[in-house]
């Protein structure tokens, strides 16, 4: 690992106002956490997610098929000696986090788990404190100039060296003017060789009139985009890394275990491309 580490920065302010942290209204985190039967949820939550069922009935599953392409993603990666890992937009912990998956096959393997929901960082801190390989840290996926600045300073991560980066779930919670693309380009240019960059993203290719309407819902229910892309926006997030087989594909087909769901079902394309 690196040197001697900067004493940890003051958490940053927030980029921009939280519209959805509003009392009384969903929240992405909580709404994931509720697909993945967890706890950490509250009624507008619940209220959302059916009202989403009834439109698209497999946006449950396209969650449990994501949490799964990430298991098997993490597990790839620590398998080709990756031993740092970088989660941004993690999510509220949940069964069979990064840094269980990650350590079970790097022994000390080092987690850096980002996010800007306070809620998300103080369930987090709670459940992780004991590890002292694995760090929390505020950072806000919109700040395409203090991202990696913010992150390097809170957090013991050697970008000399392989550094496994998580977007999962998350870019799709970055409207077009945002610029995704920017920021993504932006991690991609700190990656030394042997890094890589895991992506999962909701698409509207097998169903696009209900992907639209549910993502109209989950927007006004949240407060914060939802927004399908094409196979080829995703792939392009990959820039100049290298696609480990079998590709940008679907979830469900990113290196299975078990039998395959369809494309109408896993509702998300995944990736995980090398430097």
């Amino acid at each position: 690992m690196s040197g001697p580490q900067a004493a940890p920065a003051a958490p940053p302010a927030p980029v921009r106002s939280e519209p959805w942290a509003t009392a009384g209204q969903a929240k992405p985190a909580r709404v994931y956490d509720l697909l993945l039967d967890g706890k950490d949820n509250y009624a507008a939550d619940r209220d959302l997610v059916d009202r989403m069922l009834r439109v698209q009935p497999h946006v449950r599953t396209a969650a449990r098929e994501n949490r799964a392409f990430v298991r098997r993603a993490v597990r790839a990666l620590a398998e080709r000696g990756v031993a740092q890992f970088l989660d941004i937009g993690c999510g509220l912990p949940t069964r069979e986090n990064v840094h269980a998956i990650a350590q079970r096959h790097v022994p000390g393997a080092r987690v850096v788990y980002a996010d800007h929901d306070p809620v998300v960082l103080s369930h987090a801190r709670a459940l992780l404190a004991d590890d002292a390989n694995v760090s929390v840290v505020r950072a806000d996926l919109r700040d395409r100039d203090g991202l990696l600045e913010t992150v390097t300073a809170a957090a013991p991560l050697d970008w000399t060296r392989p550094v496994g980066v998580l977007l999962t779930s998350v870019l799709h919670h970055l409207a077009d003017a945002d610029r995704p693309g920017d920021t993504v380009a932006a991690l991609r240019r700190a990656m030394a060789p042997g890094s890589a960059l895991v992506v999962s993203h909701l698409t509207a290719d097998p169903a696009p009139a209900a992907i639209a309407e549910t993502a109209a819902l989950y927007t006004a229910g949240c407060g914060t985009p939802l927004v399908p892309r094409g196979r080829a926006e995703v792939a392009a997030f990959l820039g100049d890394l290298e696609p480990l087989l079998p590709g940008v594909v679907f979830t469900s087909e990113w290196r299975p275990e078990g039998p395959v769901r369809p494309p109408d079902q896993a509702l998300m394309y995944a990736a995980v491309a090398v430097r």
